[in-house]
């Protein structure tokens, strides 16, 4: 049998790297807000660091700290991992408009204008537009999700540190383009209609709904490294899918329930006198826009 690949502290160079880059991306997105708060007012804000920042430390929990290590002990701390970067760590991400405050807080006129550049790329915006469909974004983290948790897929992370980094990411990945259509983060534009989107909410719900309901009714052990790993906290394997497939149960209702009673609520809502709509334009426009502002103010 493979040793389990320990993704924490003692195993893996992956959690100091992490840290790192995470380290490195929290204060480009701050030096860049605290540029242009006072300018892009649509993003100025105090919520949105806070956003930003809470969704880096959610990252940090399931890569770089102590819990990192717990994932091939407990199935149910591995769930923890997944539903943080899923539902905690990708919304936060986008509720924070990082784009802008991102690559005005790279401190290298060249390399934020490289940025610039490979955004506007034709070929770049061309995927971007196709990525931003919410069909596209729902297809692909619900085959990401079930992917990762087929039993052969799911042990090939638990026995390989790459492997398991690559599930990690891709969960990220996926849970950033899942939660795009729903956010529809400053300044990007919506494909679909308002109302829809509950519907996009409720259809994502029904296979976390089958997979929990299978882990937690089996009576038998889904993921086999799991049924000789070193047990703690005096559960059994059955005890610890259990909670798995309980905790996964719990944690998508309430996080997709949530913002689905929320737009539901404002769809049905009598209309009032509409507030000025933020305008929301490619990010070329939106820099050229974010120029003619700072000269106007002086900044």
């Amino acid at each position: 049998m493979h040793e389990p690949a320990g993704f924490g502290f003692a195993s893996s160079p992956l959690p100091i790297a992490l840290a790192s880059t995470l380290a490195v991306a929290t204060l480009f997105y701050l030096r860049g807000w605290l540029r242009i708060r006072h300018i892009a007012v649509e993003i100025g804000s105090p919520w949105r660091p806070c956003a930003f920042v809470s969704g880096v430390l959610a990252l940090w929990v399931v890569g770089a700290s102590p819990l990192a290590r717990w994932h091939h002990a407990l199935l149910s701390m591995h769930m923890v991992q997944h539903l943080l970067l899923s539902l905690v760590a990708a919304p936060l991400s986008l509720l924070a408009a990082p784009i802008l405050p991102l690559r005005e807080g790279i401190p290298w006129r060249v390399a934020r204008e490289g940025v610039t550049r490979s955004l506007e790329w034709p070929p770049m915006r061309a995927g971007g537009r196709a990525l931003a469909d919410p069909a596209t974004c729902w297809t692909i983290a619900i085959l990401v999700f079930i992917g990762w948790h087929v039993p052969p897929v799911f042990e090939l992370s638990f026995h390989s540190a790459s492997w398991h980094a690559v599930e990690y990411a891709s969960f990220f990945g996926s849970g950033l383009l899942f939660w795009w259509p729903v956010i529809q983060p400053w300044p990007s534009v919506a494909k679909w209609p308002r109302w829809s989107i509950p519907l996009y909410l409720f259809f994502a719900t029904l296979p976390c709904d089958a997979l929990s309901a299978f882990l937690a009714f089996s009576d038998r052990v889904v993921y086999a490294p799991y049924a000789s790993a070193t047990r703690h906290g005096g559960m059994t394997a059955l005890q610890d899918q259990l909670s798995a497939g309980a905790l996964m149960w719990l944690c998508v209702t309430i996080a997709y329930g949530i913002p689905a009673a929320v737009i539901i609520n404002n769809v049905l809502a009598p209309q009032r006198e509409p507030a000025p709509a933020s305008p929301r334009y490619s990010l070329d426009a939106q820099l050229t826009q974010l120029q003619s502002r700072r000269k106007a103010s002086g900044v």
